[in-house]
């Protein structure tokens, strides 16, 4: 469960340090005070996108904390050992955001991405919002609900499983089928171009060693000039080759170097120039007397340049990808050549996994059913006690025609009411009352909620819409939903608020220029005026104190 939760420069919180225990939690306050942005914060911890706009003016950065305690969470603690995160029964999380928009996350003071704090959220945290009843319109939806009640989920995984197999193979098989209808004239066309490829030699094919042997040839008379001139400038010319005019420095300086031994390492220096400029010109002049221009190589080298950079254009590749072409196309080649024999294990694949497929969708419509039957008795019963006593809940599962398998199985499912005795059953976006929406999604969040094993659940203003003896029951629910789980509530309701085991209490405050909410918890005292306040009157009475007293010590007895 949550333990605690600190939030520093978040938006209008300065500072929160909250502690929490197991059971009921309810926040109230002023609207406007500042109750959503604790779900907010709870939001970007577990791996919401964050962007600069929730960082406190004049902040440099925001920061929450969270800390769990796992003793009730045994697939978070499974998760952690997994990435080699755990820390015994304690979980920390903390989000940084910068001013920047930029964000980092850690688990147990180790970096971590977003994707592993959503992957870690799901078995601490479950949150559900002021709008849960617009989603529950959502067919998607209402097949996870169903799916989840009636615990089908490794059923599921292995449909799907089956289906992406299938969905592979059937695509391989129909791009087989399509080919073979050109496959002749595919097959001809393949055999010219590789004989074309190969006519190159690919074992030994070098398109830089080509290309520089060309440049070579090309390019040998004035290789052959400009060598025998620098070979005359550094040692055949006698009187002005840079070898004579060594030799003449070397003996002037040996002149000298009677008179200054230090000279003596410079000559040596020079010297050694001496050699190294012979046995230069001495290596070009051997390199030159081995050429020989060799007009016919030079004429099919450029043949052959000219068949490489054709094929290149006309396979819309670079000439050095040339051999790579050859190999890719050898292997479409085999393929069109045994495409006959895969299409045939093809087919026979898909049809093993479409019959496995089916076997599965039929396995899951029948759960589906049982699960559907359920779950409509026990929501109605709910629905019943939320001011809805004609009402009935029901769920629909009509397996499709279409055979085709697809992800999540065959069903088509549909959660429906019957408002009044009589009238037809309608599907949930036909019913006209919002607070009749909103209790009928608050039923099934309590009934599916028993079956959960997160141990932390939060409910954000679900009971909007809501009033009277209704709200009370709402709050009961609620409670007794705590028994075997942590509940914290966001609400406007003293109804649902007196039901607490915890009352915690938002408030503005405008003592800076920038606006602070702050939160704290009340004692018994101060419960019983903010429960007054919430049932209404500009002036709280005696009368209402003693309306709020009493409402919070029914809860405690029935509690």
């Amino acid at each position: 469960m949550l333990v605690n939760l600190t939030i520093i420069d978040l938006a209008v919180v300065k500072m929160l340090d909250l502690d929490l225990d197991k059971g009921m939690s309810v926040l109230t306050g002023e609207t406007g005070a500042g109750k959503s942005i604790l779900l907010t914060a709870l939001g970007l911890a577990l791996g919401d996108r964050a962007d600069a706009g929730y960082v406190r003016p004049d902040c440099k950065r925001a920061e929450i904390n969270l800390e769990f305690d796992l003793s009730d969470a045994p697939l978070a603690q499974q998760w952690l050992q997994e990435q080699d995160l755990d820390n015994g029964l304690q979980c920390l999380v903390r989000r940084v955001i910068n001013h920047d928009g930029r964000s980092k996350a850690y688990i147990n003071n180790r970096p971590a991405t977003l994707q592993a704090l959503q992957e870690l959220s799901e078995k601490l945290v479950e949150i559900h919002g002021q709008h849960a009843h617009l989603t529950l319109l959502n067919s998607d939806e209402q097949r996870r609900l169903l799916d989840v009640y009636a615990k089908n989920q490794p059923l599921l995984d292995e449909l799907n499983t089956c289906f992406k197999q299938w969905q592979q193979a059937n695509k391989e098989l129909l791009a087989l089928q399509k080919a073979a209808a050109d496959q002749t004239e595919r097959e001809a066309l393949l055999v010219y171009q590789i004989a074309e490829l190969q006519e190159l030699d690919m074992a030994s094919f070098s398109y830089a060693a080509i290309n520089e042997e060309h440049e070579k040839l090309a390019n040998l008379g004035e290789i052959l000039c400009t060598g025998q001139s620098v070979v005359d400038s550094l040692y055949e010319n006698d009187q002005l080759a840079v070898i004579a005019l060594l030799g003449h420095s070397l003996s002037e300086l040996g002149h000298i170097a009677r008179y200054a031994p230090e000279l003596t390492e410079i000559s040596n220096l020079l010297a050694e120039a001496k050699i190294q400029t012979e046995e230069a010109a001495l290596q070009l002049r051997r390199f030159l007397e081995a050429q020989e221009a060799d007009p016919l190589r030079l004429n099919a080298i450029e043949s052959q340049l000219g068949v490489i950079h054709q094929l290149s254009r006309k396979h819309h590749i670079p000439a050095d990808e040339l051999p790579a072409q050859l190999t890719k196309l050898e292997q479409e080649l085999d393929r069109l050549t045994h495409s006959s024999e895969r299409i045939e294990a093809l087919t026979l694949q898909t049809g093993q996994l479409s019959a496995r497929y089916q076997a599965l969708a039929a396995q899951l419509s029948e759960r589906r059913q049982q699960g559907g039957s359920q779950l409509q008795t026990h929501i109605s019963a709910v629905i019943k006690e939320l001011g809805m006593p004609q009402g009935e809940f029901l769920v629909a599962v009509n397996p499709q025609a279409n055979s085709t398998p697809k992800l999540n199985g065959n069903d088509k499912i549909e959660f429906l009411v019957a408002s009044n005795p009589g009238l037809p059953p309608k599907a949930l976006s036909k019913v006209a009352s919002g607070g009749e929406l909103s209790r009928i999604s608050l039923a099934i969040q309590v009934t599916t909620a028993n079956d959960k094993t997160t141990p932390t659940m939060i409910f954000d203003e679900v009971d909007a819409g809501i009033g009277g003896g209704i709200a009370e029951i709402v709050g009961q629910k609620l409670r007794r939903l705590s028994h075997n789980r942590q509940v914290l509530c966001v609400t406007h309701l003293p109804q649902v608020a007196s039901q607490a085991h915890f009352h915690l209490f938002v408030a503005k405050t405008n003592q800076t220029d920038i606006t602070a909410s702050t939160v704290r918890l009340l004692d018994n005292s101060e419960r019983v005026h903010e429960v007054a306040r919430m049932l209404g009157g500009v002036n709280i009475t005696a009368n209402t104190l003693a309306h709020a007293e009493e409402m919070l010590q029914q809860a405690a007895v029935t509690g």
